[in-house]
């Protein structure tokens, strides 16, 4: 009888990443699926029934834990929370649970509930553990540094998916980058000597997704897909023939270094590919910060004139920027709002620096003994660093929510992309027709946009579209979709912030009253100080309450804790009740942090 085996994949928060709010627009549960699972899931002997829960797609059920024999969950950082949970559950349904991905590599000493873990990449540890397994003798741990020949790995099994749930496909040609950030843990994990598939092999797997009846983009998911720039043009020339004999049914788009602005005939082969988007890690115009963090390839470039070479072959630069490194200067939010328009680039992710676990800027921060503690993996919603930084905490915080606040504000987020649109050539060299959800997709838009806060902005920016480069309308359509979800997770972070900034005021407004009261000696009106608390905790109820549920998820621990404290408050103020009803006076002199009040009877 085969053994089952239920994969789960953890929820993904909603943030600028995760296209949320766009994909409402195409019907698609969650922008790409698990590539790691499912890569997973071909390494495993066919004496093994798989099946796949992707919890951004289905809920998991208590019953696809009761009918698997062991549950493999792989995560990210940022899916930390969701992580646990499946954890716990796995735990209750008494199901053992093995578990692998960036979060349980770089913290499996920290995370409880978990029977196995299989770290590392699983061409090496996963092969041992089924071998233990089978034998009935599985280890706690497997761990191996070993960087395995993915010339080996088998094609991701697609069938386990229902890959019309997903906006995108993603395929993997390459592991590792050649460079050396500080702040990077891809190096740390895949090491810095790519390595890659063959072109025949990558091939192979293009054709698995093509037999899905998938049509659309395909993202090749290598951290930089050009650090072997002489096999990656291999594999191009092998695309191209592929693309063009199948009608080119898939849009690409990468990761890759800024030297690709400098390699003509590499942007000319991506282009005949059928590459549309290429997102780059620039993080600051700043060259001395760039040299301290040692992002080097970037300094030694004039960025700028960088993406408008790209920009000017018809591929569309997307673009992540990073505050809170050591070296920024004082006008270092200025500066990046001033690169992000002038370069045109629309999809610009701006996060706070974080010191991800296994880095060289973890370690540095960690003897100079400026950790605050492990990251969220969030770097966009989570108003807090993990570490203190040199520029004063408040001073960067207001002025990460200001470089937001910018960019995404409608009129100059559609007006850098009409800068990039102007750049861009006047016919693309592979022209997608028109399908019946780009159609429905933008009669949503026309219907939903023109008539928001902005519909003016909006619909000014498609006229000048059309006037500038109608042969790019469908990417200026999907421009101003994707804008919709960034508006309204910019909006969703200053509200969260603002939210627990009230959380913040009520506490200290409540602890304040407590010690005027309690160390003041004075007799209170016990049903007055009740509705008091009461009246403050209703009232910031039923704004939690208004929020949407994205919004609750993040703010859902915060309000917890204030709910528990107004609830401490309460109970306090019973016991007051209770001492004032037998006559005697009571003095409460109230600690820090909320500790059990000290009663004296006089």
């Amino acid at each position: 009888m085969k053994k089952k085996v239920l994969m789960v994949y953890p929820e993904i928060p909603t943030t600028y990443w995760s296209f949320r709010y766009a994909l409402e627009y195409v019907d698609y549960s969650s922008l790409m699926p698990p590539l790691g699972l499912l890569t997973i899931a071909s390494l495993l002997p066919d004496t093994y029934e798989v099946q796949l829960v992707d919890m951004n797609v289905h809920r998991l059920k208590g019953s696809d834990i009761e009918n698997s024999d062991i549950v493999f969950i792989s995560s990210m950082i940022i899916q930390k929370e969701s992580f646990h949970e499946v954890v716990h559950l796995c735990n209750e349904h008494k199901k053992p649970v093995a578990a692998g991905g960036p979060y349980p590599t770089s913290s499996y000493n920290q995370i409880e509930g978990v029977d196995y873990f299989i770290l590392n990449e699983g061409e090496m540890t996963l092969p041992k553990f089924i071998q233990d397994y089978e034998r009935g003798c599985p280890q706690r741990l497997y761990w191996d540094d070993t960087k395995p020949d993915i010339r080996e790995t088998p094609v991701p099994r697609f069938d386990l998916i229902d890959v019309h749930a997903y906006g995108n496909m993603a395929l993997q040609f390459s592991r590792g980058c050649p460079f050396n950030c500080e702040f990077c843990d891809i190096i740390e994990m895949f090491g810095r000597k790519p390595r890659t598939k063959l072109p025949e092999q990558f091939i192979r797997e293009m054709e698995s997704v093509y037999r899905t009846g998938f049509r659309g983009p395909l993202f090749i998911v290598d951290d930089n897909f050009i650090g072997n720039k002489r096999r990656v043009k291999d594999l191009l020339r092998s695309i191209v023939v592929w693309q063009r004999d199948h009608n080119y049914p898939f849009q690409l788009y990468t990761e890759a270094s800024i030297d690709l602005a400098q390699d003509d005939d590499l942007m000319e082969l991506m282009v005949q590919c059928g590459f549309s988007m290429v997102f780059m890690g620039i993080e600051t115009p700043d060259h001395k910060t760039l040299e301290y963090a040692q992002k080097k390839q970037n300094a030694r470039a004039d960025m700028l004139e960088s993406v408008k070479i790209i920009q000017r072959k018809g591929i569309q630069v997307m673009g992540g920027f990073i505050l809170g490194f050591d070296t920024d200067p004082e006008d270092i939010f200025d500066r990046q709002i001033e690169f992000i328009q002038n370069a045109g680039i629309p999809i610009a992710m701006v996060g706070l620096l974080i010191a991800l676990p296994n880095t060289r800027l973890y370690r540095r921060l960690q003897r100079e003994d400026r950790l605050l503690g492990e990251t969220h993996g969030n770097n966009t919603h989570e108003l807090e660093m993990n570490f203190t930084p040199r520029m004063p905490m408040k001073k960067l915080l207001e002025g990460y929510k200001r470089i937001i606040s910018e960019i995404y504000n409608p009129a100059r987020y559609f007006e850098r992309s009409i800068t990039m649109l102007k750049r861009m050539p006047n016919r693309r060299f592979v022209s997608r027709p028109i399908a019946k959800g780009d159609l429905k997709a933008f009669f949503l838009s026309l219907l939903r946009q023109s008539f928001s806060r902005y519909g003016g902005v909006y619909l000014r920016f498609l006229m000048r579209a059309l006037r500038y480069n109608h042969w790019n309308f469908q990417l200026a359509v999907n421009l101003a979709i994707k804008g919709y979800h960034f508006f309204r997770i910019t909006d969703d972070i200053l509200r969260i912030d603002e939210f627990s900034a009230m959380l913040v005021d009520s506490v200290k407004s409540l602890e304040e009253s407590m010690v005027e009261f309690f160390e003041g000696g004075k007799r209170i009106d016990a049903s007055e100080w009740r509705s008091y608390v009461i009246r403050i905790r209703e009232n910031l109820k039923k704004k939690y309450r208004r929020q949407s549920a994205a919004m609750q998820q993040y703010l859902y621990k915060r309000f917890a804790k204030f709910e528990s404290f107004t609830e401490q408050v309460l109970q306090w103020q019973e016991r007051m009740y209770h001492y004032a009803a037998t006559g005697d006076s009571v003095l409460f002199i109230f600690p820090q942090e909320m500790k059990k009040p000290v009663h004296h009877k006089e």
